[in-house]
């Protein structure tokens, strides 16, 4: 990370919330003890809660201190930390609240000589983005110096949605001070796509459809929904993980390569890939495509249990499909893609499976690249070697897997996306543009469902702690294809 310290106040929507204690407030610590923060800056926390400096000053050093519960930590350090923090009681909808947040601001910007800069860190539900967008617009809060807006998903729930929600921000700020975080693009691996397809002449000669057959890509969780059942019925696991996540890796294994790896480059490599994108007809949903719900066993519930769960519920938790591209070094290649909740492991994986090839030694295995994200990052190749004992070939993995020290030294996602803000670093965040390809894809999927719906009164059930129901295992083109990982 390039050390550029900016004198800054950095006002968080939601500072009393689970995202600021969990993520945020130990990541902005990580990024102050490296010296990559500037000493001069402010965060103003806000929320309906009527809390005081001091106790958010605790709440920030209580997160810290369990974001780091190994680690033995500089008291002196983190006790200087916590006093650029402050806290302002603030209703999002009350415009005269407003008023006095834009007095809160300015004092502290006079204090810390913070030069009119200004990060707004919307971590608050998604129902209020364009909301407190137009209010910092209309109540004046933009200050003379830089103002960015960093909104967590989800963007929109629909193409519709996250139009007008575009239209909302887009008034108050331009899209180059927009910043729509995915914290999928800020993991060491998701990072390392585009240097190991791109620096790698054993990886890069091949990456075209001459040689690669197809692209799997799964995001497999072993959680249910638990709390989160009201909000998954508006969401499902079409909206939840791949509109974003999916997505967002997907690009980055068929994008084009860019003309350089400035940001605007690399955004215009993703729009022309996303330009090109095939749209499924509703023949092809119906057979490319599946989803179900996990079912109960002797200890969980089945979703149609859950607590704020409609016991008629045709939500999917889990979805499996797939995609494909005209353009780009994949054009045509089939990408395959499934997630879901209640699965056998929490597991973030990539499988590239190359094409088969005659040969003299009889049957082989197709060679594979797979890149592990979570839980354990690694990556292999699969290759053929000859048996030892016996005629014929047999599997064998190359695995790269990182050191310890190499561990000890991967910024956690929001450490390494925050400090993207501070720099104006807009690599790793989705362009307008970019969303609204995703969100037009989705809603091309949901309306072929919603058309089904009304034939169909239940979906498919799966046990839980598997790999999602069976129909997803026959969504593969060639009948000799199967899912990498089972």
């Amino acid at each position: 990370m390039p050390d550029k310290n900016i004198p800054l106040v950095l006002v968080i929507f939601g500072g009393s919330g689970d995202l600021a204690h969990r993520k945020l407030y130990p990541a902005l610590f990580n990024l102050f003890e490296q010296g990559l923060l500037a000493r001069n800056f402010a965060v103003l926390g806000t929320a309906r809660r009527p809390w005081t400096h001091e106790y958010l000053r605790e709440q920030v050093l209580e997160a810290v201190r369990e974001a780091n519960p190994d680690t033995e930590l500089d008291e002196h350090e983190l006790t200087a930390f916590t006093q650029h923090f402050y806290y302002q009681a603030h209703d999002v909808t009350n415009p005269d609240h407003y008023q006095t947040l834009k007095k809160a601001i300015s004092k502290l910007d006079q204090k810390y000589a913070a030069g009119h800069n200004r990060i707004f860190y919307l971590a608050m539900a998604p129902r209020f983005f364009g909301t407190i967008a137009e209010q910092i617009y209309e109540q004046h809060l933009l200050g003379d110096g830089f103002n960015r807006l960093v909104i967590e998903k989800p963007f929109g729930r629909d193409l519709k949605s996250a139009n007008k929600l575009n239209d909302q921000i887009s008034h108050a700020f331009a899209e180059k001070d927009v910043y729509r975080i995915d914290h999928y693009l800020g993991k060491e691996l998701v990072q390392n796509i585009l240097p190991m397809r791109l620096s790698n002449p054993l990886i890069k000669n091949i990456w075209n459809h001459r040689y690669i057959k197809n692209v799997q890509v799964t995001l497999a969780e072993s959680l249910g929904v638990e709390a989160r059942g009201g909000y998954y019925e508006t969401s499902g696991a079409l909206r939840d993980m791949v509109q974003n996540h999916i997505f967002q890796i997907i690009t980055l294994l068929a994008m084009p390569e860019p003309a350089d790896l400035t940001a605007g480059a690399i955004h215009a490599a993703k729009q022309a890939l996303w330009d090109s994108v095939i749209f499924p007809s509703s023949a092809m949903v119906a057979r490319n495509f599946t989803r179900g719900q996990y079912d109960k066993s002797s200890s969980t519930f089945a979703y149609l249990e859950e607590p704020n769960v409609d016991p008629k519920s045709l939500t999917e938790t889990f979805v499996a499909g797939e995609i494909k591209f005209l353009g780009g070094p994949l054009a045509k290649v089939p990408i395959f893609f499934r997630t879901g909740k209640r699965l056998r492991e929490k597991q973030s994986r990539i499988d590239i499976v190359l094409q088969s090839m005659n040969n003299l030694y009889g049957k082989a295995s197709s060679n594979t690249l797979s890149i592990i994200v979570d839980p354990v990052m690694r990556f292999y190749i699969t290759i053929n070697g000859k048996k030892i004992t016996e005629p014929g070939l047999r599997p064998e993995n190359l695995v790269y897997r990182f050191s310890d020290e190499d561990l000890r030294q991967v910024p956690d996602g929001y450490e390494r996306l925050l400090h993207d803000v501070l720099v104006e670093d807009r690599t790793n965040f989705t362009h307008w543009r970019e969303l609204e390809k995703f969100w037009e894809y989705i809603d091309t999927v949901e309306d072929a469902w919603l058309a089904e719906d009304k034939g169909i009164d239940h979906l498919d059930q799966y046990a839980p702690f598997k790999m999602g129901p069976a129909a997803a295992n026959k969504i593969f083109e060639d009948a000799s294809d199967h899912w990498i990982y089972r």
